[in-house]
């Protein structure tokens, strides 16, 4: 490269891999990481093995789009085979771990009646003791909680499972990616590196700041071999500048499905990072990370949910943000990991934990934890929450896709944190079964009848009205709902006009401008502003 200072081009992807799988916070946090080798890898490794031909015909039915099925037309499956036995051995502990999960479960249904839990710690799985503690409800109904830290520091999280797969992207079109292993590609770099590994902040940097492509390269361990495709990944040419906010009003820029930035002069927040690429021909306008400052004050995570944690943006944003907020979880519940321990291990340090009700302030801003109902299925997950964010006396409130099952909990917020004027929401009302997220993690099957009734879903337009009246909004907007192009991969997600989401969201955003309140649909990118000093006028 002769010397020249370089910059990495902005359609490079960072995609973050476990064991080979697309990496989701699921497989990061051990336990749910031993159930999902188990409930979900290799079970659909071992169908595709055993009928190749009905997942290429599913992956082709849209239908189907989004369920266990491999992707690889048919073909492969040598590979998939070879990839399912080292996964058997790499990961026996794992698989250890998950069964004797099953076997804690099926101990403490047959023999906790009630009585003391004393004497069932000696029948706790060997593998397991030391782990988990027993314990029961208030209706003396058995369960156990594990030591979640303890399990970072065992052999149950190993980092050597984590990799990272570097190539080019040239549009926006990719398979769903929570199906389908990735194999060798000869257009791809495997790196064998974890998530933490402070190379790949130094590659993010090159993005935006010309490096030097020797130091780059043996940073990361590029070999000879991967050294001429590696080099493809960079260009002389400079990105456009970022030009930081200087205005008096507040900006919120939506970069598509719940990821919006909330900027003022000061200070910048962002929620919920999913970022796109650029670089490329797009049909659809978009903002992408070289719209965002150099520096991130605060970034909101508002649910542990693929879509709203995207490692594939996080760890390259990683060098940018000053403080990560993510709600606190229920303390070692197996359906509920800790985000906060989870984002340490991958190289986070600057995580904090916010509880309902819950407030963070600084400069003339205050970030306040609001509960989230619902689109959990009915399980007990705490690690969820809504942010509501106040510059000077404008108010704001994200509530992503809580679901207003109940209206009278957001009429206490409201007497508690008064009217608000903008109101981002999500509107994905339908939602996924039980079983499509949560499946791997329950130890006995769910009859259909009740795991179709059990959904990962938002408000609806009544739902959604209620919020709007709660807190008397100003203006609405509700989230695109996984319809960008460049969200397809992840949230397997395709609308028509008469699909339930985009009916109910048509008719709250009619409801709206009724009222005389500025409301709409978003989809791609947005620029808003809001003079929050006539707020005090």
């Amino acid at each position: 490269m002769n010397n020249q200072k370089l910059f990495l081009k902005p359609n490079v992807v960072i995609e973050p891999l476990f064991d080979n799988w697309y990496a989701w916070s699921h497989l990061i946090s051990p336990a749910t990481s031993a159930m999902n080798i188990t409930g979900r890898n290799l079970k659909i490794m071992n169908s595709y093995i055993q009928a190749p031909s009905a997942h290429a015909a599913a992956v082709k039915n849209p239908k189907m789009l989004g369920g266990p099925f491999i992707d690889y037309g048919g073909k492969r499956v040598d590979e998939i085979e070879k990839l399912k036995e080292e996964t058997l051995e790499k990961q026996k502990d794992m698989i250890a771990f998950s069964e004797a999960i099953k076997t804690l479960d099926t101990l403490l249904k047959n023999k906790a009646k009630g009585y003391s839990l004393d004497p069932l710690y000696d029948e706790i799985p060997e593998i397991l003791k030391g782990y988990v503690e027993l314990y029961y409800d208030l209706n003396n109904q058995a369960s156990f909680r594990f030591f979640e830290p303890l399990l970072y520091h065992s052999k149950f999280y190993n980092p050597a499972s984590q990799s990272i797969l570097l190539w080019l992207t040239e549009n926006d079109e990719r398979p769903f990616v929570l199906s389908t292993p990735r194999l060798a590609d000869n257009e791809k770099i495997h790196l064998n590196i974890p998530f933490s590994h402070k190379g790949l902040d130094a590659l993010s940097k090159m993005k935006k700041n010309p490096g030097d492509f020797d130091s780059i390269k043996e940073l990361l361990g590029i070999s000879e071999e991967q050294a001429p495709l590696f080099e493809s990944f960079f260009t002389t040419e400079a990105p456009k500048e970022y030009n930081n906010y200087e205005g008096d009003k507040v900006r919120m820029r939506y970069f598509g499905h719940a990821c919006i930035l909330v900027e003022t002069k000061e200070v910048s927040i962002m929620l919920d990072p999913v970022i796109s690429y650029y670089g490329y021909p797009q049909e659809v306008e978009r903002y992408s990370d070289m719209d965002l400052p150099d520096s991130i004050d605060y970034v909101l995570i508002t649910h542990n949910h693929q879509d709203h944690i995207l490692f594939e943006t996080l760890i390259p944003l990683r060098h940018k943000i000053k403080n990560i907020v993510v709600p606190r979880a229920s303390n070692g519940a197996l359906q509920d990991p800790s985000i906060k321990l989870m984002l340490n291990a991958i190289g986070f340090d600057n995580v904090i934990e916010i509880d309902e009700m819950e407030a963070i302030k600084f400069s003339d801003c205050v970030i306040t934890g609001v509960p989230f109902v619902g689109e959990h299925s009915d399980l007990n997950i705490q690690a969820k929450i809504c942010h509501h964010v106040s510059v000077g006396d404008f108010k704001m409130l994200f509530v992503a896709d809580s679901c207003n099952i109940e209206s009278r909990l957001y009429q206490h917020v409201q007497a508690v944190l008064g009217d608000i004027d903008v109101l981002f929401l999500g509107m994905e009302c339908d939602g996924a079964p039980l079983s499509w997220l949560y499946g791997p993690l329950l130890t006995e099957s769910l009859p259909r009848d009740k795991d179709i009734s059990r959904r990962l879903a938002g408000s609806n337009f009544e739902k959604g009205k209620g919020l709007i009246n709660a807190f008397n909004a100003k203006e609405v907007y509700v989230y695109a709902m996984g319809q960008e192009p460049w969200l397809e991969f992840i949230s397997s997600i395709k609308y028509t006009d008469e699909s339930n989401p985009i009916v109910q969201s048509n008719i709250l955003i009619e409801y709206c401008r009724e009222k005389n309140i500025i409301s709409e649909r978003l989809f791609g990118e947005k620029e808003i502003f809001y003079n929050y000093l006539d707020v005090l006028v």
